[in-house]
């Protein structure tokens, strides 16, 4: 059975895979991980998959259409994003005209989130991927090979006689080791040379090493539509196997960037991460993802084993609208981490959120101040 996994054209470069979608100033393009995340799932069970990004590639619809029209897939599966949606379902509907009896099931946060509200869209549309969606569309394909009902298949919603169906949430995966690595697929089907990051090195390449986030920041999409507040890690082991696999199979790059949540939650783990990049001399600089809150010991650890930079959340210099977008930090504690990085060698690129609920010019010139003091 053939499926084909599809970040649909739209504006040139426009970055639907990070948190806030957009065609960026600095030229940031993500890699389209989740999609390639669920693409190795169904390659690694045996199905015929293909693999098009087209904001990457400028690719045209045009030439999406000749694509799918080759390959003829039984299913495709789409991602989305909310400053693309409508875009988005009309590609995926002129898709399903052009192949009839293909299957479109949609993916991504926006979809997630507002599952009714995309299904009355576009009839067209087969069903929605509801949160993480790597075993949910392993079950869709699988029902559709058998020919079985969508009734059976967790996590997804769908329209049956014009009433919207929504099947149980399916469990978050605990076993993560269990998912094939997502660097096989951009090895198969994707050219690293063509995404960006400026907190890595160029060329890089994008793999997670958890996924959920425990934290009740309320502005954070991936917890909120995709991932949970569930924290689940990848083995040392598998992880490490992993940044050995990228580095054999992309001599090209010169980096790894950890796109998890936070993967610095669990401080235990991080240093065990890096003890054992040095113990199998894995000589690749990486970045990551980053709360405030590490020691020094743990970062110089990190900078020894190849840690470049962090990205780090420190939202605002205000402690009002901290305390209302629940990220449960304080000014004085994002200074003592930028210290710490200082001494550690880390570099860090500094989030920022200026206009969440009950920001006002003072709050906002807090957050200003903030950014200008002399460590």
């Amino acid at each position: 059975m053939k499926v084909l996994f599809l970040n649909p054209p739209f504006l040139k470069k426009f970055s639907r895979s990070q948190r806030s979608p957009a065609v960026t100033k600095s030229g940031t393009l993500y890699f389209p991980m989740w999609l390639a995340y669920s693409a190795g799932v169904l390659m690694d069970k045996g199905f015929e998959v293909d693999f098009i990004d087209a904001p990457a590639d400028g690719l045209s619809l045009d030439a999406v259409e000749k694509r799918v029209k080759n390959f003829s897939p039984a299913l495709i599966v789409m991602d989305t994003s909310t400053p693309s949606i409508k875009n988005d379902i009309a590609v995926g509907g002129k898709l399903k005209d052009l192949c009839y009896s293909t299957f479109l099931a949609v993916v991504g946060t926006h979809v997630s989130a507002l599952p009714d509200d995309v299904l009355n869209m576009d009839n067209r549309i087969g069903a929605v991927a509801r949160y993480e969606y790597d075993l949910t569309i392993l079950d869709i394909a699988s029902t559709l090979k058998k020919g079985g009902d969508l009734k059976d298949v967790l996590g997804i919603s769908y329209k049956k006689d014009g009433k919207i169906i929504h099947n149980q949430r399916r469990p978050f995966i605990d076993d993560l080791d269990a998912i094939p690595f997502v660097s096989k697929v951009y090895k198969k089907f994707l050219k690293i040379e063509n995404y960006f990051n400026p907190n890595a090195l160029y060329p890089m390449v994008t793999i997670t090493t958890s996924r959920g986030c425990p934290f009740p920041c309320t502005f954070c999409v991936y917890p909120q539509t995709l991932m949970g507040r569930s924290f689940r890690a990848r083995s040392i082991e598998n992880v490490a196997a992993e940044m050995a696999y990228i580095v054999e199979n992309f001599p090209q790059a010169k980096a790894i960037f950890f796109e998890d949540d936070t993967l610095t939650v669990d401080k235990k783990r991080c240093k065990a991460l890096s003890e054992e990049i040095l113990r199998k001399k894995l000589k690749i600089t990486w970045t990551a993802n980053s709360r405030i809150g590490l020691d020094l010991e743990t970062m110089k650890k990190m900078k020894e084993a190849g840690c470049r930079s962090l990205c780090v959340g420190f939202e605002s210099g205000s402690q009002l609208i901290l305390d209302k977008m629940k990220k449960k930090t304080k000014p004085a504690e994002m200074m003592e981490f930028m210290r710490n990085a200082k001494k550690a060698g880390i570099l860090i690129h500094g989030c920022f959120l200026v206009g969440l609920p009950g920001e006002t010019k003072d709050t906002a010139k807090e957050t200003l101040a903030s950014c200008k003091v002399s460590l």
